[in-house]
């Protein structure tokens, strides 16, 4: 997989996921405002990797600051958390990083290499999330039996990460394994990461992949074309209810109907302890014009409305398991992802 998020010479390049995968071009980012942009323009997306960028961008902004000022106070870190946390607001990994950026500073702020401390905690957050979606690939993996012919919306791999992926990563790990894996990708409208991300990373590993508009699930759930479904997400309640992309609560909702396995495949970055349910996840709502343009060609007239939210929220009774890099979890969901917490 083509490295698409990387430090070099004091600058953050990121692989504008915009382009694929007809082009690779790179973002360099010598800034916050860079960073702002790329999470915010969906040059970069995908709850972890928001958090991981997010991070390296504490470290430019720390960077700005001292290349006028002689030192950096706690403001100034909040300034730049705060800009950085108005970029996306479903995706709770967003600000689990920065606030792990916050407490690094409070650790290191009187140290005379913090600069470099910080950048190392941020390479760390980076490198912990390989770590993760591999050990948490490997578990799920186990779901996974030999001629599966799985579903999966949005893209929950490596592109959306650090590398190797959560919901692709249990995928991909099934399939390394020697297991024979069909995989059907929906296209997700309107940003298509389905056709252009997922079918891509999957078809550069070898798996047997084919995509279908979004509205097909129902009528591949009804003929059993599928019996199984993994996807990712980008926030997790206590309960187990969970933001994904939208469209997500559609295909779980059909799963459940025709008693189809519906997994989710996550990092325990993505749960957030402060929410007890999936009512209380803020929503994104994008411009509607997102809709109504592909590649900046008009799909309907100017004067129609649209409207786009970006994620929705699948109750957890739809959810069969949720796959974490500590282990599966069962239901109760509550019970056991609050022992996650506490182990």
């Amino acid at each position: 997989m083509t490295n698409h998020v990387f430090w070099k010479n004091n600058s953050l390049y990121l692989l504008d996921q915009r382009e694929l995968p007809f082009k690779k071009t790179y973002l360099k980012c010598d800034n916050i405002k860079d960073v702002a942009y790329a999470i915010k323009s969906m040059a970069v997306r995908g709850a972890p990797l928001i958090g991981i960028v997010a991070a390296y961008g504490v470290v430019l902004g720390i960077f700005s600051i001292l290349s006028s000022k002689d030192s950096v106070k706690d403001k100034d870190i909040e300034n730049i958390c705060e800009r950085l946390s108005k970029t996306r607001p479903t995706a709770v990994n967003l600000f689990w990083a920065l606030e792990r950026m916050k407490n690094a500073f409070k650790k290191f702020c009187k140290h005379i290499d913090m600069p470099g401390l910080m950048l190392d905690e941020a390479i760390s957050i980076h490198v912990e999330d390989i770590e993760n979606n591999r050990m948490l690939s490997l578990f799920g993996a186990e779901l996974i039996d030999d001629g599966d012919t799985i579903l999966t919306h949005c893209n929950a791999g490596a592109l959306a990460m650090g590398g190797y992926g959560t919901a692709l990563g249990v995928i991909r790990a099934a399939h390394e394994s020697g297991k024979r894996i069909k995989v059907f990708a929906t296209e997700t409208r309107p940003y298509l990461q389905g056709a252009r991300l997922t079918a891509w990373e999957l078809f550069e590993e070898g798996v047997d992949v084919e995509i279908v508009p979004d509205n097909h699930v129902g009528l591949l759930c009804y003929k059993k074309v599928i019996n199984k479904i993994i996807v990712g997400a980008d926030r997790i309640a206590l309960n187990g209810d969970t933001a994904n992309k939208i469209g997500t609560s559609m295909v779980a909702l059909c799963a459940y109907h025709y008693k189809i396995p519906f997994f989710i495949a996550a990092p325990v970055s993505t749960f957030d302890r402060n929410i007890q349910n999936g009512a209380s996840i803020p929503i994104e709502e994008r411009n509607g014009k997102e809709v109504k343009y592909i590649n900046g060609k008009p799909l309907t007239l100017k004067a129609i409305k649209a409207r786009y939210y970006s994620f929705d929220i699948t109750p957890e009774q739809h959810i069969s398991n949720i796959i974490t890099e500590k282990g599966i979890i069962e239901k109760p969901f509550k019970k056991y992802i609050k022992m996650l917490f506490t182990v």
